[in-house]
């Protein structure tokens, strides 16, 4: 009846510098979840991305899941399905995807085990140096695309002005429905504005049927700062961005190269 939940943000929280999570962190994982506890890794990538990296890394804790795609997708790994799902309207793909091209920012998608996208090139490579998703490059998107996206993403490298000129325009033309944030400085995530890493908490918590008192959430980044305010305890990794420290409950001693988030983790399994 006590059972709590960790959510974790992937990149400069849960996982270093070297994509690893440090032996420290891992350990406290592992009490924590042999004590009955549930582990969540609550992350802008896809479910695919966010499983690879789950394998990857070799994690086999029991009551494990993955939010993917800033809170679109809830999986059980344990059950080897997804708990809940939703997407960015279909009518709305080509839409987006044609404002992008005439801001002149790349702007791509998903399908179930896919990137999809209009334009390769240089944001794309580096996109994928992390993301290993394989990718469909096509003039037709919605002939690769059978169900509402689980999210969409506008990358621009060089000119932060103009990702913010292609934002404001994209807001105004999607009225709201959409919630448009930036995950890092290169990257503007697009998901409908029912999801986030915050319902996700909320969400995940209610399935499980455990009080949000009991959850706990870690993150870096500006797309972070929903699940940081949902959750129970909110913490904010020492590395992360100012804005991201402002919505925390409390700030990591440590960065996420020197098991910042360890002693929170165990802390959690006497709270």
């Amino acid at each position: 009846m006590n059972k709590k939940i960790f959510f974790f943000d992937l990149d400069g929280t849960l996982l270093n510098k070297q994509k690893e999570i440090t032996p420290g962190t891992l350990e406290a994982l592992k009490k924590f979840t042999d004590a009955g506890n549930h582990f969540c890794i609550n992350t802008g990538r896809a479910i695919d991305s966010a499983k690879a990296v789950y394998d990857g890394l070799g994690l086999d804790f029991k009551g494990s899941y993955l939010c993917g795609s800033n809170g679109t997708e809830i999986y059980s790994v344990d059950e080897d399905r997804y708990v809940f799902k939703t997407g960015i309207p279909m009518e709305m793909v080509n839409p987006i995807l044609d404002l992008a091209d005439e801001y002149q920012v790349h702007c791509h998608t998903y399908n179930e085990d896919h990137i999809v996208s209009r334009h390769d090139g240089e944001c794309m490579n580096y996109y994928r140096r992390v993301i290993k998703t394989p990718l469909i490059v096509t003039d037709n998107v919605m002939e690769h695309i059978t169900q509402p996206p689980s999210k969409m993403i506008a990358i621009e490298l060089h000119d932060h002005d103009k990702q913010e000129r292609f934002r404001k325009a994209l807001y105004e033309m999607t009225g709201g429905e959409l919630t448009l944030l930036y995950s890092n400085p290169y990257y503007l995530e697009i998901f409908p504005a029912t999801a986030g890493k915050g319902s996700a908490v909320i969400r995940l918590a209610d399935i499980l049927g455990i009080p949000v008192a009991n959850t706990y959430a870690a993150g870096d980044e500006q797309n972070d700062i929903s699940m940081i305010e949902a959750a129970g305890c909110g913490i904010a990794m020492m590395n992360g961005t100012d804005i991201v420290k402002k919505s925390a409950d409390v700030i990591t001693e440590y960065d996420n190269d020197h098991d910042g988030l360890a002693p929170f983790i165990l802390k959690a399994i006497e709270d």
